[in-house]
């Protein structure tokens, strides 16, 4: 096994045990009994369901950042213009996925009266622009990926009009937190994950990249990437405690020990502040450090999961979703409650849903079913050429 393949691996490991613990928190939605409540509330919540979704922030960052990473070593394969064009096509291949294929995943309504464009949304036009700025220069893409990583917060300061052309705009790509935008009298495009944020994450995925060339050092790599991920995590640490910059709002005092401990650790996902990055970037990037070597079991069947991430995203909400209906009708459900005015996803009425362990129990069930379709097409994969598996 060459060194290159080795620093490959580590990539899809990471990926995959990010895909695993993402498929928790979306058959959380479906399946908890309180699965529309945020359960990152410190007054509303419990110390296993604060955990359960806490463990969750991990995926979104870590798998965007290692979509970078991947986007670099692809386009070390490939001529400059040809890689830019590769990376803008894929990236609008992603924005129809979300709107079409993922959305009726999510939702399994075929009228599409509500679009949810989620995190291959902010992906797909990460992928665009990244396309369009790696043409140019590598430097620029750094540049630009680090000022929006830990610059973008400074939003927070700045008042600017939404109705104004330039507020709006702002407020649509870096600051909002959800945008619901009508369609008509029957349909709703619901948006959120803003995009330029997660552009940022991206782009420095893509820059970091360059330590996973076949030139680099292994030994400087995996210290660049310890000591990258421990200062991005006392960072969170220390701006955290201090209420300082990097999140929309500071911390509370709830009287209370634990509620303030959950308080600490309920930074901005949505959208990703600096503090949310440094939690869940920094062990990310340490974890990839450590991952380098490492062959036993659990990771060649994370592996199966980080090699085929994309297949495995887009199917798992199917899963989801069928298992849904067949629990639906299962518990006496009929047909009239198919439809909840307040909830999107079809088939899951408000008042559906089971214990936190049922729960994972489901959740470890889903990701058994899904092992061997993705060890399928991994196998389909590497075996077949068609231009079209570049883009699955």
């Amino acid at each position: 096994m060459t060194t290159e393949k080795k620093r490959i691996l580590s990539i899809d490991i990471l990926r995959g045990l990010v895909m695993v613990i993402m498929a928790l928190d979306h058959t959380r939605d479906f399946f908890h009994s309180s699965g529309m409540s945020d359960p990152m509330n410190p007054e509303a919540t419990t110390i296993p369901l604060f955990f359960t979704r806490l463990i969750t922030h991990y995926c979104a960052p870590t798998f965007v950042f290692l979509s970078g990473i991947s986007a670099y070593l692809s386009s070390q394969n490939k001529d400059p213009k040809e890689a830019s064009l590769f990376l803008i096509k894929r990236g609008f291949w992603l924005l129809f996925v979300e709107v079409a294929i993922i959305t009726l995943g999510l939702t399994f309504n075929p009228f599409y009266n509500f679009i949810i464009l989620q995190v291959i949304w902010s992906i797909g036009w990460s992928m665009i622009l990244l396309g369009i700025l790696s043409r140019i220069s590598y430097r620029l893409v750094a540049v630009i990926g680090l000022i929006l990583f830990f610059g973008h917060n400074i939003l927070n300061y700045i008042t600017i009009d939404p109705k104004t052309f330039i507020g709006g705009f702002v407020e649509f790509t870096l600051t909002t937190r959800a945008q619901f935008i009508p369609i008509g009298d029957q349909h709703m495009i619901g948006v959120f994950y803003t995009i330029l944020p997660w552009t940022g994450v991206m782009f420095v995925g893509f820059a970091i990249g360059k330590w996973y060339s076949a030139a680099f050092d292994e030994i400087k790599r995996k210290r660049y990437l310890f000591y990258s991920g421990l200062g991005l995590f006392v960072s969170f640490l220390v701006l955290r405690y201090f209420s300082l910059y990097g999140n929309p709002e500071p911390r509370k005092d709830y009287g209370d020990a634990l509620k303030n401990f959950f308080d600490f650790l309920n930074v901005s996902k949505y959208p990703p502040s600096l503090q949310y990055l440094g939690m869940t970037l920094g062990p990310a990037l340490m974890l990839l450090s450590g991952m380098e070597n490492l062959k036993n079991r659990f990771a060649r069947i994370m592996m199966v999961y980080g090699k085929v991430p994309f297949f495995y995203y887009v199917l798992h909400f199917y899963v989801i979703h069928i298992i849904v209906v067949i629990c639906f009708f299962a518990h006496g459900y009929g047909t009239k409650d198919i439809v909840d005015p307040n909830i999107p996803f079809l088939f899951r009425p408000a008042t559906f849903g089971y214990v936190l362990p049922i729960v994972y129990l489901v959740w470890l069930s889903i990701v058994a079913i899904l092992y061997r379709p993705c060890v399928w097409f991994q196998k389909y994969k590497s075996t077949h050429t068609q231009w079209w598996l570049n883009y699955l």
